[in-house]
């Protein structure tokens, strides 16, 4: 399913972000049918990866009123997505309040 990365290999991709990265926006992409547009924060966990992508729910013209969502991912240490949760919604366009 995953050919790209080395199955049985879990250090090849516990040592390599970038990879780690392209897995779970790869799985998640799969699980919603929508396109994940970029990586908010990244952390390597015990055993594991968790991750915030940033997905565009509904495309609007403007593009700043577009709605986009914030996805919790995580990942085993082979790089396989054990759960996903939405936590948050919104515009484009508009500053995150809880950044003040």
């Amino acid at each position: 399913m995953f050919a790209h990365h080395e199955q049985g290999n879990p250090e090849a991709v516990m040592a390599n972000p970038t990879e780690t990265l392209r897995l779970a926006c790869e799985q998640l992409a799969q699980l919603t049918g929508r396109e994940p547009e970029s990586v908010s924060s990244f952390q390597r966990l015990d055993g594991g990866w968790r991750l915030t992508v940033e997905v565009v729910e509904l495309a609007r013209i403007p593009d700043t009123t577009s709605l986009l969502a914030s996805y919790e991912v995580e990942l085993d240490q082979e790089g396989s997505l054990t759960g996903y949760r939405r936590v948050r919604r919104y515009e484009r366009g508009r500053a995150d309040d809880r950044a003040r």
